[in-house]
């Protein structure tokens, strides 16, 4: 299999756990597939043969040093890029997952996160730790009020 299709079956790879966790998260087939290791086990073999194809003596070197001109330059491969997009795709999805089964354990709602980890995972992240942070200021805000003025009645 070249780089392209690499990248190519890597990005449609990870898309069923991605709708699974945002379309369906209360399903019983959601919770076992996203126990499961085994994408991240898929995606991280991809990785591996890629980040060995791309490795070069030069690349080891500006990579142990680096300098941001330097990674830039060892971005511009085509092999290095898909590498480096494949470890977006791994720590992204993982991240999600993670997300995912703190909403899961906790009740707060991660959607929103889950999503937001989808296309940019830092910005997930951040979302689910403000959501956690509000979800509990509220609750925590909620225990001193009686179970009647918490329905408005």
């Amino acid at each position: 299999m070249n780089t392209t299709d690499l990248f190519n079956v890597a990005n449609v790879f990870v898309l069923p756990f991605w709708a699974l966790m945002i379309l369906l998260p209360n399903w019983n087939v959601t919770r076992k597939v996203m126990e499961s290791y085994l994408p991240f086990v898929v995606l991280a073999a991809g990785y591996l043969y890629l980040f060995v194809t791309s490795i070069t003596p030069e690349n080891a070197a500006a990579l142990s040093n680096p300098q941001l001109a330097d990674i830039a330059k060892f971005f511009s491969n085509e092999t290095a890029a898909a590498t480096g997009w494949i470890h977006f795709l791994v720590m992204d999805l993982f991240v999600g997952r993670w997300i995912y089964w703190q909403g899961q354990k906790t009740g707060i709602w991660t959607i929103h996160s889950i999503a937001l980890c989808l296309f940019a995972g830092p910005l997930g992240v951040l979302s689910h730790i403000f959501t956690y942070w509000i979800t509990k200021a509220f609750s925590q805000g909620a225990e001193g009020v009686t179970g009647e003025e918490k329905v408005g009645v």
